[in-house]
């Protein structure tokens, strides 16, 4: 089981950069796939973007494409979440958590962690 702390969060302006961070604990941890979600008030918990288990292939929600870089690094246990060029649409809680199918359908299938707080202002 791998347990998850995500970090990183903070209220920033519109057009401002954060750098999303999940430690994880487990010996599976390179061996799974990883994905970040977020929930925002009001809204169901959805998919921003995963990455297979070597780092070699990403999948992005489309309305984070092109802005939000995913990566990984199985030395250190962590899966990042750079997110440029933030919109007021992108406040949420963001997660970080285990993914199955993270190229087709993300489904998350682990446990999550108590997540990280954006706040993007206009």
């Amino acid at each position: 089981q791998v347990q998850l702390v995500e970090s990183g969060g903070g209220l920033v302006q519109a057009g401002d950069s954060l750098r999303l961070s999940c430690a994880a604990s487990g010996r599976t941890f390179s061996t799974t796939s990883m994905g970040w979600f977020r929930q925002a008030p009001g809204k169901e918990r959805e998919f921003v973007a995963g990455i297979t288990r070597s780092g070699t292939f990403t999948n992005y929600a489309d309305s984070v494409k092109g802005r939000f870089t995913i990566s990984r690094d199985n030395a250190k246990n962590t899966v990042d979440l750079q997110m440029n060029n933030l919109k007021p649409e992108d406040t949420a809680v963001y997660y970080c958590t285990v993914v199955s199918g993270v190229l087709a359908t993300p489904n998350p299938s682990g446990s999550w962690g108590p997540g990280t707080q954006v706040t993007v202002s206009s």
